[in-house]
């Protein structure tokens, strides 16, 4: 009689311990679902994360199919190298976009119209005349005093030998000024042309910004002739 009664509670304690042994995870119902759309424009459904969209989100929604979150993208760590870089990439446009967009404004208070433009090209412009004027008047008396140098060496025509040593040392000097007065003056000059492009961009520039009628082209083109000083050779 005991033997026989040995089986069923064998059986009752076997069905109780499984009772209290947790499921497998892949038989858990969470009762979460995985929604996705594939890079081919597929629609995916799952009760767990999905393979083919490893590399895009992934929306986790719940019973009634509200969402509870959102999956990131899996990414490998080249691709994760590489979606850094086009981050910081548009980030840098945004950056350079605003700095566009401060420039012009700060363009447009200074500059409300076009004669405010010319006027302030041509005070810069007359600057430089001025320190043209300034050179070229510095080569006239290096000139002035090459004729005298020139005059004097006459006496030493026969044997330019003989001259002496003060009046050579003086002709020296004389053309070594000459030459760093030339070099200035073709830095000015380019300085010059500088000046110009940046304002013709600048016009340019505007132009668009004022809009038709504030930016209308003058007849003559935009270069403003300069009020003073002495003309570039």
């Amino acid at each position: 009689m005991i033997l026989s009664r040995f089986p069923i509670v064998a059986l009752s304690c076997c069905m109780a311990a499984l009772v209290g042994m947790p499921a497998p995870a892949a038989a858990q119902n969470t009762g979460e679902i995985f929604t996705c759309v594939d890079r081919t424009g597929k629609r995916h459904t799952s009760d767990r994360p999905i393979a083919a969209c490893l590399d895009r989100e992934q929306e986790v929604r719940g019973r009634t199919g509200t969402v509870r979150k959102v999956l990131p993208p899996s990414y490998t760590g080249e691709e994760r190298a590489a979606l850094e870089a086009r981050q910081r990439a548009e980030e840098e446009e945004k950056a350079r976009i605003v700095e566009e967009r401060r420039r012009e404004r700060a363009l447009l208070l200074r500059y409300p119209n076009k004669a405010a433009h010319d006027r302030d090209r041509a005070e810069v412009l007359s600057q430089i005349d001025d320190v043209i004027a300034a050179v070229q008047r510095r080569e006239d008396n290096l000139k002035a005093q090459r004729k005298e140098i020139e005059n004097e060496m006459e006496f030493y025509q026969g044997d330019p030998a003989k001259a002496p040593a003060w009046l050579k040392r003086k002709q020296e000097d004389n053309a070594a000024q000459f030459e760093v007065q030339k070099r200035f003056l073709d830095t000015q000059l380019r300085e010059k042309q500088r000046i110009n492009a940046r304002f013709d961009e600048e016009l340019a520039r505007l132009r668009q910004l004022w809009g038709p009628a504030t930016g209308a082209a003058p007849a003559s083109g935009g270069t403003v002739t300069p009020v003073s000083g002495a003309a570039g050779r």
